[in-house]
């Protein structure tokens, strides 16, 4: 399979899991849904722009490494202090949230590392059309 096409596989799956993520804090009453919990749309937007827009492009690859670390910390905060155990893991729909927490966490440290290497690939090679220089 095709680097960029992993890429963006990973990348929507992340999309699709920090949405699933955002509802279920919003429902559990860990956020208190108002304006300043639509911060998260304007950065999902920015990774679908990278991930349909930019795809393979310099640019692209750094847009889905700075968002895609920023959603590998959601899982971090969760699991930090008393992490997701107790109440949280003894209510209603638990199963759901530690599997989605768990699964961004997954195709979000994918998407870094497989940004990483695209953002590699295209510094270590010369442009076409560039003359080279001996």
């Amino acid at each position: 399979m095709k680097q960029n096409l992993t890429l963006t596989i990973a990348s929507l799956l992340s999309v699709l899991f920090m949405i699933f993520h955002q509802t279920d804090d919003i429902v559990r009453g860990m956020e208190p849904g108002t304006l300043f919990d639509l911060i998260v749309l304007p950065i999902l937007v920015v990774q679908l722009y990278g991930t349909l827009v930019l795809a393979g492009k310099r640019s692209g690859y750094v847009v889905l490494l700075v968002v895609s670390l920023l959603e590998l910390v959601v899982p971090v905060i969760h699991m930090k202090g008393a992490g997701v155990g107790g109440a949280i893991a003894k209510s209603n729909g638990a199963f759901l949230f530690i599997w989605t927490l768990l699964a961004l966490g997954v195709t979000a440290l994918f998407s870094v590392i497989l940004s990483a290497r695209g953002l590699w690939r295209t510094t270590a090679q010369p442009k076409q059309g560039a003359p080279v220089r001996l």
